[in-house]
């Protein structure tokens, strides 16, 4: 149904979920009352999830928000998803809010005039700045109320804090902070203060958004005049048509997304054109990283073997070095980005700087998918993954470099305008080869067997440890061979020496220390730190540090 904005801005209580829609006078009224999205709208959806544990009902209850935001303001949809998201802007351009949480305990101070060592108290006994903060707002009093905040309004101040740098940049980010709180009502200065922190603490994936997100477009249809002559397209289905439906339209949603995942770019033509289009409209594009495809675990060839069976497959080496997606764009500019979608552009400009020398003439624009892998170029050798972490993150200057890598290529996503995910392996690393040639200690071509024998694969695994590699990576050829974006595939195995059966072993650790946890684990410890006794000296040593131990779906109370 459509909640009524009208009832949830006159009455500030929440609002409540029936079968039903709200009648269609409420709502008009209430196109004419707010033409921007009440963040206080945003705000109760997030009471309202955080309340419940359940998935599909905390789905429907975005849903319904999302179906109100494009019945009544759909330009306002971009920021809602983005709120609900807790992010700024699509995941490559970087933009994070820079906040700490000594910053945070300053602004809600000084917004409400009380003694910081109070506000620090409070948090570390509530282990929830959120809650510190609605709880000192609701006992505020001010003279004056400041015009309500919408959604728009709040994303764009943060998106504003998120672009500041500079000296004075810290100040200003607390005045504006100062600004948001003070007009805030009820939940919204907890749900203000966990955004700025980065942490809404509600427990809402991603995935549950999109679902949400395909929902509301499939039964309060975009694009409609208002009042919308269709507002529950769903209505005289069944309950099992309602939810296949909804889930062949949410399929295309998430599918686009891995493809293209922007929502600057998806949504106005969700908007325009609908769900059905957007396979057309929104494709790959070199310059937007796609979610990279993962590979499941496992313990052994004969598992391999018995999880292919007879399809034909490819064993190549598992580098220990950091996922590079190489994008090379039509003008000739080189992008590059992590497996978190992360620009690493500006990290290896001895990688952008070797690619024309291992392009052929014939590529226009591609997308690579590779591990750039640190490389000791006088023994001509893989070095450990550790040596890489010591190289600069941003703006590294190429005579700067002391840690040299060699790139280590093995799928081809995008060629020359079309999108190659759905092709075979067999046929995106055949023009993975054709595209490039090799250079040694620069550009290479993943090392791979193409054998079904059982010794014969045993031996490279091995053989791959002696090479300084982690394992193996065992993937479908021809059947099931599609690149499946953001997705952890039991097409593609990975085996490595620390998964085999046998080679693992049990160790006898005490706990030393403990840490204290915050949020849900307040009260509670939420790591420990272990060590084993040394016997030659006497003492424990530290071995390792471990998150809290989940019994029975209930975090261990050790005191």
């Amino acid at each position: 149904m459509l909640f009524s904005f009208v009832l949830l801005e006159c009455s500030f209580m929440k609002f409540d979920y029936t079968s039903t829609y709200t009648g269609l006078i409420s709502t008009v009224c209430a196109y004419f009352l707010f033409r921007r999205v009440p963040y206080l709208a945003v705000a109760r959806t997030f009471e309202k999830i955080e309340e419940d544990s359940g998935r599909l009902r905390n789905i429907e209850t975005l849903s319904n928000l999302f179906r109100s935001v494009i019945a009544l303001s759909p330009e306002d949809l971009l920021c809602c998803v983005y709120l609900c998201l807790n992010q700024l802007g699509p995941a490559y351009l970087g933009l994070e809010l820079g906040v700490g949480e000594t910053v945070l305990m300053k602004a809600v101070a000084q917004a409400t005039g009380r003694q910081l060592d109070k506000i620090k108290a409070e948090a570390a006994e509530k282990g929830d700045l959120g809650l510190v903060a609605e709880s000192s707002r609701s006992n505020q009093r001010i003279m004056f109320q400041p015009a309500s905040l919408t959604a728009v309004g709040v994303f764009n101040k943060l998106k504003d804090i998120g672009n500041m740098s500079g000296n004075s940049a810290m100040n200003k980010k607390i005045d504006i902070i100062k600004g948001l709180f003070v007009a805030c009502r009820f939940s919204e200065a907890r749900y203000i203060v966990r955004s700025l922190a980065g942490k809404l603490r509600i427990g809402l994936a991603e995935q549950s958004v999109l679902a949400a997100l395909s929902q509301a477009v499939c039964l309060t249809p975009p694009g409609q005049e208002f009042p919308p002559a269709v507002i529950d397209a769903g209505k005289g289905m069944s309950a099992e048509k309602q939810k296949s439906w909804i889930e062949e339209k949410s399929l295309i949603l998430k599918q686009t997304y891995c493809e293209m995942p922007s929502y600057d770019v998806i949504l106005p033509v969700l908007l325009k054109e609908g769900i059905d289009e957007l396979p057309r409209h929104c494709k790959l594009t070199p310059g937007i990283p796609l979610r990279p495809m993962l590979a499941h675990p496992t313990k052994g060839v004969g598992e391999v073997m018995k999880r292919f069976d007879e399809a034909a497959f490819t064993c190549e080496y598992k580098y220990d070095g950091e996922r590079a997606q190489i994008h090379i764009l039509e003008n000739g500019e080189v992008r590059i980005f992590s497996r978190n979608q992360e620009d690493n552009t500006t990290k290896y400009p001895d990688i952008i700087s070797r690619i024309p020398t291992v392009i052929t003439l014939s590529v226009v624009s591609c997308v690579l998918d590779a591990e750039a892998v640190a490389w000791d170029r006088e023994k001509k050798q893989i070095q450990p993954f550790q040596v890489l972490t010591t190289r600069k993150r941003k703006d590294v200057d190429a005579a700067d470099v002391k840690v040299q890598v060699c790139v280590y290529a093995f799928d081809l996503l995008y060629l020359n305008g079309e999108s190659l995910v759905k092709q075979t392996l067999s046929r995106r690393r055949a023009l993975l080869k054709e595209s490039f040639q090799e250079k040694e200690g620069e550009f290479v071509f993943a090392r791979a067997i193409d054998s079904n024998d059982t010794d014969a694969i045993a031996e490279f695994l091995e053989q791959s440890v002696r090479d300084s590699c982690e394992g193996l990576m065992v993937k479908t050829l021809e059947k099931d061979a599609t690149y499946e974006i953001a997705k952890r595939s039991h097409n593609w195995l990975k085996l490595k020496k620390d998964y085999l059966d046998g080679v693992g072993d049990t160790m006898d650790l005490c706990v030393i220390g403990a840490y204290l946890g915050k949020g849900k684990r307040t009260g509670m410890y939420g790591g420990f730190l272990l060590a084993c006794y040394d016997e030659d000296n006497e003492e424990f040593q530290s071995v390792c540090k471990v998150t809290v131990v989940f019994a029975l779906g209930n975090p261990l109370n050790i005191h």
